[in-house]
């Protein structure tokens, strides 16, 4: 995949450049993670470039996102749940310490994780996941796109 749309994720969504994009929502875009250790990882971006944070949406736009989160969320348990026998559930973060954009990470989880990481925060994984090449977003993918994808649809 191209690198440059990386630099801006969110104007690239927004120019129809990002190729993560899975479906665009009401608040922002739905787009599957560059790195896939868990098969199924999402991420929300927002679609006001400039936000960092979700107070620093207005009220109604606030609702909209976390309403974006919630449909993204239930379409990636369902998709996940039928396609890995070993899907345990979904977690749903707002964090944004690396990132200056408002984004939501959909982590699924599943029974076949490394004991010592199955109920611990994501982010506890050793950092090679992130960028060991074995993870990265690619075409054996695809199955995984077009079932959230389809998902996001029934969920519309």
């Amino acid at each position: 995949m191209p690198g440059d749309w990386r630099t801006d994720r969110v104007g690239a969504a927004l120019r129809g450049g990002n190729p993560t994009v899975l479906r665009r929502l009401d608040a922002g875009f739905a787009v599957i993670g560059d790195v896939q250790f868990l098969p199924g990882y999402c991420v929300l971006l927002t679609d006001v470039p400039d936000v960092q944070r979700l107070s620093d949406l207005p009220r109604v736009k606030r609702l909209m996102f976390l309403s974006d989160m919630d449909r993204l969320g239930e379409a990636v348990e369902r998709a996940c749940r039928r396609l890995d026998p070993g899907f345990r559930r979904v977690n749903l973060e707002i964090l944004g310490n690396t990132d200056p954009f408002l984004h939501a990470h959909i982590w699924p989880r599943y029974e076949w994780e490394p004991a010592e990481l199955v109920r611990r925060p994501v982010w506890l994984y050793p950092r090679d996941r992130w960028s060991d090449e074995r993870f990265e977003l690619g075409p054996r993918h695809d199955v995984l796109r077009e079932a959230i994808g389809d998902e996001l649809d029934r969920l519309g």
